[in-house]
């Protein structure tokens, strides 16, 4: 059998995830669920990973007794799910962080600017069933913020959606995130989403939905401010 493209012929049947899980582990990282492991990653690695992540979904299809062979419906499945999950669903642990572009606040802006509602998609780290919701982003700058497109809000929010994830953590992750890239006087952030765990299982209850926010800077201190983000903000009832 020849060596695959872009791997070293050593490397040959060291499955990927291993090598990957390898370099994690030497830099004494974390891989969770929910974290990004993109340095890690070499080129060409990401499709190799997809063939190992297919090849191992066609053994869980086998397991649930599903002729793929036979029936038309699922002769492609096991791949196409591994692509749903490293280049969809998952991208965000699999790809660097989106460049986003930031400027000085030229005009020194020093109102409440409200983004959203920000659609995100994303799956609980429990059963990796859907997670769909909507984020409202409030920042208040300050002459030494960093200004970004309101596009890019929404790219960071992709980002940290896309990975298995727990609510209440995907939120503090992309405060941390539009912190550190903005430097804000105030941020606060807002999610409302249906977890698909409850309505598609479970209770199978897809009335209900969870609601958080992290308030960072001004809006822990000042309770009008937050009182005001909070108020403009159109969520539906």
């Amino acid at each position: 059998m020849n060596a695959p493209a872009n791997l070293p012929s050593e490397d040959i049947g060291t499955p990927v995830s291993v090598k990957i899980r390898e370099r994690v582990l030497a830099a004494r990282k974390r891989f969770n669920a929910n974290d990004n492991i993109a340095e890690f990653i070499q080129p060409g690695e990401l499709e190799h990973l997809l063939d190992e992540v297919a090849e191992k979904m066609q053994t869980v299809l086998d397991s649930l007794v599903i002729d793929t062979e036979n029936d038309h419906n699922t002769q492609d499945t096991a791949r196409r799910v591994a692509k749903m999950y490293l280049k969809e669903v998952f991208k965000g642990r699999y790809t660097e962080s989106p460049e986003v572009t930031e400027f000085p606040n030229a005009e020194h802006l020093n109102e409440l600017m409200i983004v959203g509602p920000i659609t995100v998609r994303s799956a609980c780290s429990h059963h990796l069933c859907p997670v769909i919701g909507q984020i409202w982003i409030g920042v208040l700058p300050n002459e030494h913020t960093n200004v970004i497109g309101l596009s890019k809000y929404a790219r960071l929010a992709e980002w940290i959606m896309g990975r298995p994830q727990i609510q209440e953590e995907a939120v503090v992750q992309l405060a941390d995130l539009i912190q550190r890239k903005t430097q804000p006087d105030g941020l606060a952030i807002v999610m409302e989403a249906s977890h698909f765990c409850m309505g598609w299982r479970g209770v199978k209850d897809m009335d209900s939905k969870m609601i958080n926010s992290v308030m960072r800077g001004v809006f822990l201190k000042d309770a009008n401010l937050r009182r005001e983000f909070l108020a403009l903000i159109p969520r539906k009832a």
